[in-house]
């Protein structure tokens, strides 16, 4: 089980860093280069506020499961 933990943990990592690309490339950047008011706070939103939260979220859950701090001690 422990073993699966640690798989798992990669894929957390992994997923974070998919996440952050995704909301940067398909949702920030495209509604910075619009050119229209409307689009810039959400832009700003993705980018300085959500990304972190998810990327770092993620790809901290991910650390601790692949550095073993939900180790089972069975």
């Amino acid at each position: 089980m422990n073993t699966i933990k640690r798989i798992l943990g990669i894929v957390w990592i992994i997923l974070g860093l998919v996440a952050g690309y995704y909301l940067i490339v398909s949702q920030a950047i495209p509604q910075f280069s619009s050119g229209r008011a409307e689009d810039l706070v959400p832009a700003i939103i993705y980018t300085f506020i959500l990304m972190p939260i998810i990327t770092g979220g993620l790809c901290i859950f991910g650390w601790y499961a692949f550095t073993g701090e939900y180790h089972n001690e069975d």
